[in-house]
């Protein structure tokens, strides 16, 4: 038994791969009859491990193939909690539109559709009763599962919404959703100690044994790391690098990026990250610039003038109209989050998965690009592109492939009565 599918806004292939899994296992053989992926080094990519150059600008297509299954990851971006949420005001949003035209016209038995968590809440809800709305007009009836990668076979903090239509019924889904991203530190509690085995993986599963040198940590950072646990490196799992926030966090001060700070500037500059955004200070998102009198309601020295003073001068602080603020921005940390073996990884994304870092026994290190691809649960035989940069860029940007392997499989099994391309089943089952 084979059938065609179309897969859109390929990317490298990632929800290709997933449903190539899910129809072997149910013996059935895909092929693909149309590829579509905008961006030049992902086809580059994909071409790599296809065989297929994929076609480029979803708008230039005027008609599919005759498929059965439509696969597309179509952008995220206007409906990401990290952007703007403009939704369908946003012209990457229309893009969606170009689904809605490619599916009313060649009408597929199945679509699989993966996006943020964000689409699921964006304009309070009105954005995806939109898309159902649309699809629904055109004689699909559409269902959607809110799952983290991180409960189905990789080790990621990875929540997406995976949207089904069948055409002419409902879709039956029986996958739990998981509403909520893990708490990295009762993860590392919650796992069993000395009888049975989590059902989830850790960081500690993708990692490789013989790393690339070019992915350790520059001497300088390295050095100054060292310093900073006392020569302990593991105090660094779990451990991010950030200048806007306290909590289990490590700031460039601490390091001396800029300059040997004394205990009381430390102890200063973490005051102040601490306290900027109390609400008897303004309710400004980052925090608000704050006077020196106000400064001394939560660190009354005899030397803040002079702490303050120096603070301003190696750049940690600056200070404008008399009021003064942590001077936020890319600090060039190295890596801005150290993962925990024991635990899950946070988001990949594509901005800075190259930044993402984990210690092993030389010290600390960046994930390599093989372990990218494996917090996605792509295979080891997958080809990666030659750029690291790229290659980063790429796997963030991916679907976990496992995730949408276990959505198919489960769309299959439960709904195969309604899926002409699974009927070989039910007359092995008679």
């Amino acid at each position: 038994m084979k059938i065609e599918f179309v897969d859109l806004f390929a990317g490298i292939g990632g929800m290709r791969l997933g449903l190539e899994e899910a129809l072997t296992n149910f013996n059935i053989s895909g092929e693909c009859v149309l590829s579509s992926e905008i961006d030049k080094k992902a086809q580059f990519t994909y071409f790599e491990n296809f065989g297929e150059h994929p076609s480029g600008d979803i708008r230039e297509i005027l008609a599919l193939p005759k498929h059965q299954i439509m696969l597309a990851g179509f952008p995220c971006q206007p409906f990401s909690y990290a952007g703007k949420q403009r939704g369908f005001g946003d012209t990457r949003g229309t893009l969606f539109f170009e689904l809605e035209r490619l599916i009313d016209a060649s009408k597929p038995d199945l679509f699989l559709l993966e996006n943020v968590r964000g689409l699921t809440s964006h304009d309070g809800g009105r954005t995806l009763a939109t898309i159902y709305q649309k699809l629904e007009m055109m004689g699909y009836g559409v269902s959607h599962v809110l799952l983290n990668s991180a409960k189905h076979g990789v080790p990621q903090n990875r929540m997406r919404v995976y949207i089904v239509g069948i055409r002419g019924h409902k879709p039956l889904i029986t996958i739990q959703e998981d509403l909520k991203f893990i708490d990295t530190h009762r993860y590392i509690q919650s796992q069993p100690t000395l009888f049975g085995e989590s059902t989830y993986a850790c960081v500690a599963d993708i990692l490789e044994d013989d790393p690339d040198s070019r992915f350790r940590c520059s001497d300088e950072f390295t050095k100054q790391l060292s310093t900073y646990v006392n020569g302990d490196f593991s105090r660094l799992n779990g451990v991010r690098l950030i200048d806007s926030r306290n909590g289990n966090s490590i700031h460039s001060w601490e390091l001396a990026m800029r300059g040997i700070c004394t205990k009381d500037e430390i102890d200063l500059m973490n005051a102040v990250i601490a306290n900027r955004r109390r609400q008897v200070f303004g309710r400004h998102q980052d925090g608000k610039a704050l006077t020196i009198h106000e400064v001394r309601t939560f660190f009354n020295s005899p030397k803040l003038k002079e702490l303050l003073h120096n603070l301003v001068r190696m750049g940690y602080l600056r200070r404008i109209d008399g009021k003064y603020s942590p001077t936020i921005g890319n600090m060039s940390f190295e890596v801005f989050k150290f993962l925990n073996p024991e635990s899950v990884s946070v988001t990949l994304v594509s901005s800075d998965a190259d930044r993402i870092g984990v210690v092993d026994s030389l010290g600390p290190r960046r994930i390599t690009v093989r372990e990218a691809a494996r917090l996605q649960g792509f295979p080891d035989f997958f080809k990666i592109h030659p750029s690291d940069r790229s290659a980063y860029h790429q796997f963030g940007n991916s679907v976990s492939v496992p995730v949408v392997a276990k959505v198919l499989k489960n769309v299959f099994s439960n709904n195969s009565e309604h899926l002409s391309f699974l009927r070989h089943l039910r007359v092995l089952a008679s």
